[in-house]
């Protein structure tokens, strides 16, 4: 029995490790489809570019070819820039009203339904869709009409998201779906899309992961319609707690809308989320700013909420994870320097002690051959020498137990965070040598930084007004206070604590300086701001 509970744990372990290393090489495989992103929409372009070419082939008078033709623009723009596909969808409308013809008007209505959509433009999406006549339609054209009603009602609840209108929104987009399901023929991508979408919303988790893992092992799927699987699949997972699995599927999905060019996405935001909420803060920043920059290309309101309102969450965790190690390194620093100043210390009472000694013995050597009549006395002084050595090195041997147990015990409070008992002793320390050091560490990496600074800060100022530094000065008190406000420090406070300085001073050194400056003192620091790191 205990047999096979182990063999049980060695094989679900073992599966674990698989999906998490498979995970993590997909995650490597984002990262490279990010970097090659202009490659993909450079090609989404130029497809568009050769369509637009081909409209100057088209005679004016010949309005059905220039309908096709914004229809195929459009398709190309819907998903792309959502301010191209409504121009291009109010071109299918003006088009459609000089051909006089309802359906093709109708149909351009429902274009324009799914970008308004698309983009969190609810009442206008309804003002666009209520109006359609579905009698002309076709079935395949009224499937697409009802799974897009679907779609707006499902999206209206996500944007609700509250008890009294979210559920009455998901019936009556489950309505829709069931009507779009009697026209999609059964064995179609958007017959099993929609039948388990229909099942997540609903609640029905198992009857919806048979047909989306139907859809996943179609190898014929556009990058496109895996990226909607995956992502809407992965949505089951988070449900079920099964987070690593959402990852692993939601990564696919970014990486399928990158490959097809798509902007109106949420696989890539919703993906940074759960690595944000395991600590992964370095991928869910890189894939956050991706999320952002692909709902301001397309125009999706509803995106740039969603991003707006967890990207600053993502940087003040990074922020408080680098305050976090920066004071542990400045903690273990002062210990060191402590460490370091106990040991010099000790050495050179050793030596003092060993050099007091040498000069006793050359004495006692001295003495013993003139006067041998002192034998006595030199027998005394021998004594107390090695009785001096012997509580000279047992002293020292005690000094050593000290400190060690002295080290041992700064290791524990170390370890236990008794960061308050550590800062008394750290009193200790040599503060202005070390305040000294980390000017000069600030000085140093600044200027890494922003190596023109000194440049471009004296380019304000006349010839004779400009700063020049002494010899070995990496910067001086004028160029360090303005260093630091380009740094983000702009409260005087936290300057005057930084260098040591009243308020008073710092705010002193500002006027003056900006007094000198060639520019209006109001816009001294803001082209102090403008000074570019490397």
């Amino acid at each position: 029995m205990k047999q096979w509970i182990v063999c049980c744990l060695l094989l679900v372990i073992g599966a674990t490790v698989r999906c998490q290393t498979k995970t993590d090489s997909l995650l490597m495989e984002l990262n490279k489809v990010i970097s090659e992103a202009a490659r993909y929409d450079e090609a989404k372009v130029q497809a568009i570019q050769q369509l637009k070419q081909s409209a100057g082939k088209i005679p004016a008078t010949d309005l059905p070819a220039r309908f096709n033709l914004y229809l195929q623009l459009y398709d190309e723009y819907k998903i792309f820039r959502y301010d191209s596909a409504y121009n291009y969808a109010r071109k299918l409308q003006q088009t459609a009203d000089l051909l006089g013809d309802p359906l093709r008007s109708d149909l351009a209505r429902m274009k324009l339904g799914f970008i308004l959509t698309s983009s969190g433009m609810f009442k206008e999406a309804y003002d666009s869709l209520q109006p359609i006549r579905l009698d002309h339609f076709p079935d395949s054209l009224k499937a697409e009409y009802y799974s897009l009603m679907a779609r707006y009602y499902y999206d209206l609840a996500d944007y609700d998201n509250d008890q009294y209108h979210t559920p009455a929104y998901i019936k009556k987009g489950t309505e829709y779906i069931d009507l779009a399901l009697q026209l999609f023929p059964p064995s179609s991508f958007a017959f099993n899309y929609y039948s388990g979408l229909k099942h997540i919303r609903n609640g029905r988790r198992e009857e919806a992961g048979r047909y989306f893992q139907l859809l996943m092992q179609n190898p014929s799927l556009t990058h496109h319609e895996l990226a909607l699987t995956a992502s809407t699949l992965s949505d089951n997972y988070i449900q079920f707690g099964e987070t690593d699995t959402a990852i692993h599927l939601l990564t696919q999905a970014a990486i399928a809308d990158i490959k097809s060019s798509t902007k109106e996405t949420a696989a890539i935001f919703n993906l940074s989320s759960l690595l944000f909420k395991q600590g992964d803060l370095k991928s869910a920043s890189t894939y956050i700013e991706k999320a952002l920059n692909d709902a301001f290309s397309y125009g999706a309101r509803q995106r740039k909420i969603q991003v707006s309102a967890i990207l600053p969450l993502i940087e003040a965790e990074k922020m408080n994870r680098v305050e976090n190690e920066k004071r542990t390194l400045i903690t273990y620093a002062a210990i060191v320097t402590l460490l370091l100043g106990v040991l010099v210390a000790l050495i050179i009472i050793i030596f003092r002690q060993l050099r007091k000694l040498k000069i006793a013995q050359q004495i006692i050597t001295e003495a013993n051959s003139r006067q041998q009549e002192i034998n006595n006395k030199l027998s005394e002084a021998n004594k107390f020498k090695d009785e001096y050595i012997g509580y000279f090195f047992n002293g020292n041997s005690e000094f050593y137990a000290k400190m060690e147990k002295f080290k041992k015990n700064l290791e524990v409070k170390v370890n236990d965070r008794k960061l308050e008992e550590i800062r008394l002793l750290a009193n200790t320390i040599n503060i202005k040598k070390e305040k000294e050091e980390l000017l000069s560490n600030f000085d140093r990496i600044f200027l890494k930084l922003f190596p023109h600074f000194i440049e471009e800060f004296n380019a304000l100022f006349a010839p004779e007004n400009k700063i020049q530094l002494k010899e070995n000065e990496l910067l001086n008190t004028d160029l360090r206070i303005f260093a630091l406000i380009r740094m983000g420090i702009h409260d005087s406070e936290k300057i005057a604590r930084i260098l040591e300085y009243s308020v008073n001073t710092i705010n002193t050194y500002k006027t003056r300086i900006k007094n000198k400056s060639l520019i209006p003192n109001e816009e001294f620091e803001h082209r102090i701001m403008e000074i570019k790191s490397l």
